[in-house]
């Protein structure tokens, strides 16, 4: 019979465990909520970075937008319309000579006066519109020049009107003194004035071109930036989240998953956001502008070549460099290697003919073979090939023009180049010059549209980031709070 005493019972049972102490858990566990702390902190910080730098980046887009489409881009167009006008000016003082008393022509004394006044108001126009715009001392000083030259070209343009009125004479024979005052406005238009005034033009081209760069340039590396933030802000998100599972053995923590979705999506319409802002900038400015900086310059360069044109005819002292002026003002706009007057025509035949085998082929230089390189939207190349043709008809009334003065036959030369009937030069001029402007306009119409999608992709963008920022941090809370509760 075996004795149990109450010692020998207490050895031979099991102890129980006695529960831990809430100090006691604390203390074994005292790592996890420093940890989760500084994870969420860490999560929060990159959410609030994304924020700030897409708010600053929007910001500075916004502006850019701004700058480029209501600033910088109506003053080289202004500056480019002034070139032009002051240009037909001068071309209509020389028709005002050419047709003298003259009414069987295709243009009348009175329509040249007309248009002549049409133009100067033109002029007066663009050069308010550029000193409103002149900041820096370069377009300062430039428009100081171009205002004190108008004032003294019209002058001599308006005495030179009133000695042709006072000596009537036949179609395109001037009278010395009037022909002595027109060399002197002219003069001052080719030698001072048209300088000045291209001056001011690439001044404003500069600073159209430095904002954009630095605008294109910017949105590309903080794109990189916000990837590289929001990856980050992620990653840490991702990090807390695998943390608290393997610590509190749970599949998933809802609201930081949600947390982490947002911030994904978040970042994906941040990024893609300035990749479309970038993608509207390029197709505005460089898809679009630099054609209509081209055109544009295009289209004041042909006037100033229908002036010479004009010139040729009323002012025999100074044919040849009238007509050295024509050509030369015919390679800046298709640059035909080595052409002549006598060959120019015949240079560009070939090369157009080239070109509409394989329009990769573009024989041509000068500022439409900038067009031409540049051609990207919808009707542009049809338009663009349509304009040069002409160019080309009007090339050739040219040459029936200086062909039927060289054989002495001045009044048919002069009803030639002055008509607006259909076979008259002033016609295919005209018809040139609306196609140029078509080619312009559509040029025009894709720069509004990039623009308006640029300004329509931002809308809400101010208040997004923050919003979206909002939801993260209280998910965020919401997921760590009743985790680091367990440890109190």
């Amino acid at each position: 019979m075996t004795i149990t005493t109450p010692e020998l019972e207490t050895a031979d049972r099991p102890r129980p465990v006695p529960l831990a102490s809430g100090r006691q858990r604390r203390g074994a566990g005292g790592r996890a909520p420093v940890r989760i702390r500084q994870l969420a902190a860490a999560a929060a910080l990159g959410t609030l970075a994304l924020a700030v730098l897409l708010t600053v980046e929007i910001g500075q887009e916004r502006d850019g937008l701004a700058t480029i489409a209501d600033r910088s881009a109506p003053e080289v167009v202004a500056t480019s319309d002034l070139y032009f006008a002051l240009n037909d000016m001068d071309a209509q003082v020389a028709n005002v000579l050419l047709v003298g008393d003259q009414q069987n022509l295709g243009l009348s004394r009175t329509q040249a006066l007309n248009l002549y006044e049409q133009r100067r108001r033109q002029a007066d126009q663009d050069v308010q519109r550029a000193a409103s715009a002149a900041a820096d001392p370069v377009s300062r000083q430039a428009l100081d020049s171009v205002l004190d030259d108008l004032g003294s070209y019209e002058a001599l343009a308006a005495q030179t009107i009133l000695l042709d009125q006072q000596a009537p004479h036949a179609a395109g024979r001037p009278s010395t003194t009037t022909l002595a005052r027109y060399r002197q406005a002219t003069d001052l238009l080719k030698g001072q004035l048209l300088p000045a005034a291209q001056r001011l033009n690439d001044a404003h081209a500069r600073t159209l071109d430095s904002t954009y760069r630095a605008q294109y340039a910017g949105l590309g590396r903080d794109r990189t930036l916000v990837i590289a933030v929001g990856a980050v802000a992620l990653a840490v998100l991702l990090a807390l989240q695998v943390y608290l599972t393997r610590r509190f053995r749970r599949l998933v923590n809802p609201a930081l998953a949600a947390a982490t979705v947002l911030a994904a999506i978040g970042l994906a319409a941040g990024a893609g956001l300035l990749s479309g802002e970038r993608t509207h900038l390029r197709v505005a400015k460089q898809d679009a502008f630099d054609s209509i900086m081209a055109l544009t310059r295009a289209r004041a360069i042909s006037y100033d070549a229908n002036a010479d044109e004009s010139r040729y005819l009323v002012d025999p002292g100074r044919a040849d460099q009238y007509q050295q002026s024509f050509l030369a003002k015919s390679q800046q706009l298709v640059a035909l290697p080595g052409a002549t007057l006598g060959t120019w025509n015949p240079d560009l035949a070939g090369a157009l003919s080239a070109y509409q085998r394989d329009h990769h082929d573009i024989g041509w230089g000068g500022l439409f073979g900038t067009e031409f390189h540049n051609v990207t939207f919808s009707g542009e190349g049809a338009q663009a090939e349509t304009t040069l043709l002409r160019l080309q008809s009007y090339e050739l009334d040219d040459r029936r023009i200086r062909a039927l003065a060289a054989d002495g036959r001045l009044d048919d030369a002069i009803a030639l180049d002055t008509s607006y009937a259909s076979g008259g030069s002033d016609f295919a001029f005209d018809q040139y010059d609306k196609s140029l402007a078509a080619l312009i306009a559509i040029n025009q119409h894709a720069f509004d549209g990039a623009i308006a999608a640029g300004r329509h992709g931002l809308n809400g963008w101010t208040a997004y980031p923050w919003v979206g920022c909002g939801l993260v941090l209280t998910l965020l809370v919401a997921g760590v709070r009743p985790r680091l509760s367990e440890y109190r």
